[in-house]
């Protein structure tokens, strides 16, 4: 019951990841020759979705794991290996666009990542920012029963899903070696609005995806509860 239970909650999963990267979509329109930038970048592949969107070909990616660079590199973008709790090799005002994906929950830093982004950004230009909700049903569920909440079972290279006996990688060995894909920080909604706004940018636009064990269509209706947020703001 449990495997089968973890299946159902997998699929679940990867359905809404999907629609919130459908979310970020919208969040983009036709900037030709916009500068863009996907911190924590992977393999580029996504950052490519993203530029397409933009109708931009000025792509630069970062990330610290230099054969995910590699990859990106070979896709047109223009990489740069950084630890992104550090400062950015980059110059003031200098991107239109700063997309991460995933990202914010892996910083430790994540006062000196926001300063960095506002830096980047120029005047008038928009950030993306998408992560898990600590407020997702499927987290408030796990708290009430005394586990760790499913978006902070991945915090140590010692053991995967963590304190939870539903976590989707409990007990994998897979991906062990990178420390830099431990959860750190999980963001309720009204702490990533209030977090941003301190660091003086304007919201414009969040909206939620995946609202387990229903339908995608009710984290349109009540993005609080959503498991991803998606935001965008403007400098």
């Amino acid at each position: 019951m449990t495997i089968r239970f973890k299946n159902l909650l997998a699929n679940m999963w990867h359905s809404a990841y999907l629609q919130n990267e459908k979310n970020i979509l919208t969040f983009l329109t036709p900037q030709p020759g916009a500068t863009l930038i996907d911190l924590g970048c992977d393999n580029g592949q996504w950052s490519n979705q993203l530029a397409e969107k933009i109708q931009t070909k000025n792509i630069y990616g970062v990330d610290i794991i230099e054969e995910r660079l590699t990859l990106a590199e070979q896709k047109g973008i223009k990489t740069y290996s950084a630890d992104l709790n550090n400062h950015l090799p980059f110059a003031d005002n200098y991107f239109d666009i700063v997309h991460a994906n995933q990202v914010i929950e892996h910083i430790s830093n994540l006062d000196l990542f926001i300063s960095e982004i506002y830096r980047i950004l120029k005047k008038g230009g928009c950030v993306i920012l998408s992560t898990e909700n600590a407020s997702s049903w499927c987290n408030i569920f796990a708290s009430i029963m005394g586990w760790q909440i499913f978006s902070l079972t991945n915090i140590t290279r010692k053991k995967s899903g963590l304190g939870n006996p539903l976590a989707l990688h409990r007990n994998s060995l897979n991906n062990r070696e990178y420390a830099s894909w431990a959860h750190k920080t999980i963001f309720n909604y009204q702490g990533l609005i209030d977090f941003l706004k301190a660091y003086d940018f304007n919201i414009n636009k969040i909206k939620g995806a995946g609202y387990f064990p229903l339908s995608n269509f009710f984290s349109e209706i009540d993005k609080r509860h959503s498991h991803f947020l998606s935001i965008k703001a403007y400098k």
